[in-house]
């Protein structure tokens, strides 16, 4: 999944809102902080988690590739 980002970045718990994986910033900030998320092959525990263009985020089969308007 490729998911296109409007501005410099989108935070981690916001990602998982707006690709609609969970249905709540709280559901995301425990699936974060419970180890369930990967951000560029690396476990990521910080809910503000900035990522950027390249960025890859794996959660619960999926992985979502940060885009710009351009790729």
């Amino acid at each position: 999944m490729e998911f296109e980002l409007h501005s410099g970045f989108i935070e981690l718990d916001n990602l998982l809102k707006a690709a609609k994986l969970v249905s709540s910033g709280a559901e995301a900030k425990q699936q974060i902080q419970a180890g369930l998320v990967k951000v560029n092959g690396q476990v990521e525990s910080r809910v503000r988690r900035k990522l950027r263009l390249g960025d890859l985020v794996e959660f619960g089969g999926n992985l979502i590739k940060m885009m710009g308007k351009d790729d």
